[in-house]
């Protein structure tokens, strides 16, 4: 897993341990070659790129290369390709990537600039521009809604149980049962939901909780230990909405069908295509993507939903001028995606959408 920070991506910036200059040179061909082409390099094909080695010298430095997990021969031919450990070595360490273009900048900036698109046909349009860019399947979930607390109480429901209950400034309503330990007077409830109420109102509950949770523990000198254990079970228990039914969008399957000739290729198509339909996981690894200040790459088994596909993931959060993050957007495709071209495209198109969305209502 890979992440690219801020706005620009500079040249490569990790050493490669234990590959000496010549090791180096003809692994970082390879790869280019691999993904240029989709085809096994050979030792003759090297020799034809300026490599100032011997054929010999190059089928050993390959062979090296290939004992240390880093290339494989796909078939009998004396050809290599990268691994998925190759290819994650190749994107930390060797790949030089650059900036969007002129033209690509103008298409996203317009198709993204529409005024009067809600939050829904902002996203569908935003992965739909991307698909068609960056050759892959996209993906975009929505985020989670989560509207400002309007109102919580704790009512009593006999002398072992009451409702938590927690309302909206959408006018929402989420109701739930909570066990009630000894002790627990009505005076106590009505304490829990001053304490909460005076912290949470007007605001969202995600943004509030983990606050909360620290502020508790000070607060805990001036609340009846039964209140306290109530905020605690009241927190805990209160989705603040994360549970309403969320989209996931995903755009440019059919790119994926291209350059597919063998049958092996098109099983792992099938296999790709399955995966595109589990949306759970699929929203859970854009969550987790939310999570990071720039581009995160993953690839082959390093997400285990496209392990058997042996695909590649690049996604970005987008994320509003002040910094809070919206959701995430993302490249599906083979594990031999033009990266130098689509991070910088994945990570313009979702600082574009982010700035497009800032003030929105989501």
């Amino acid at each position: 897993m890979t992440t690219f920070g801020g706005p620009a991506f500079g040249g490569p910036s990790l050493a490669l341990p234990g590959l000496d200059q010549r090791a180096r040179d003809i692994f970082r061909r390879i790869v280019e070659s691999y993904l240029q082409t989709g085809e096994p390099v050979g030792s003759r094909t090297l020799s034809l790129t300026g490599v100032s080695l011997s054929p010999a010298s190059i089928r050993n430095t390959m062979q090296d290369l290939t004992l240390a997990g880093l290339l494989a021969s796909p078939h009998t031919s004396a050809g290599r390709i990268p691994t998925h450990a190759g290819l994650r070595l190749f994107v930390d360490g060797l790949l030089e990537i650059g900036d969007v273009g002129t033209e690509e900048r103008r298409e996203i900036d317009a198709r993204l600039a529409g005024s009067g698109r809600n939050f829904e046909e902002a996203l569908n349009e935003a992965s739909s521009l991307l698909s068609g860019l960056a050759g892959g399947a996209s993906i975009v979930a929505s985020p989670v809604r989560e509207a400002g607390v309007k109102h919580v109480e704790f009512v009593a429901l006999g002398h072992d149980q009451a409702l938590a209950v927690l309302v909206g400034d959408d006018g929402s309503v989420e109701n739930r049962l909570m066990p009630l330990k000894a002790g627990v007077t009505p005076s106590t409830l009505q304490e829990a939901s001053n304490f909460l109420n005076a912290r949470l109102r007007g605001r969202p509950l995600h943004e509030a909780r983990t606050e909360m949770r620290t502020e508790l523990e000070t607060a805990k000198r001036e609340l009846d230990a039964a209140a306290a254990r109530l905020v605690e079970d009241g927190l805990a228990a209160w989705s603040g909405g994360a549970e309403r039914e969320r989209s996931l969008i995903v755009r440019g399957r059919a790119n994926l069908l291209h350059d597919r000739e063998t049958a092996e290729d098109l099983e792992r198509v099938r296999v790709l295509f399955d995966d595109l339909e589990q949306k759970e996981q699929l929203i859970s690894l854009l969550d987790g993507v939310s999570t990071a200040q720039g581009v995160r790459i993953f690839i082959g088994a390093e997400t285990r939903l496209f392990s058997l596909s042996g695909s590649a993931v690049i996604a970005a959060p987008y994320m509003t001028g002040r910094q809070r993050v919206l959701g995430a957007i993302g490249v599906i495709g083979p594990a031999r995606l033009n990266y130098a071209r689509v991070i910088p495209l994945v990570d313009y198109t979702a600082r574009v959408l982010g700035r497009m969305l800032d003030g929105q209502e989501t």
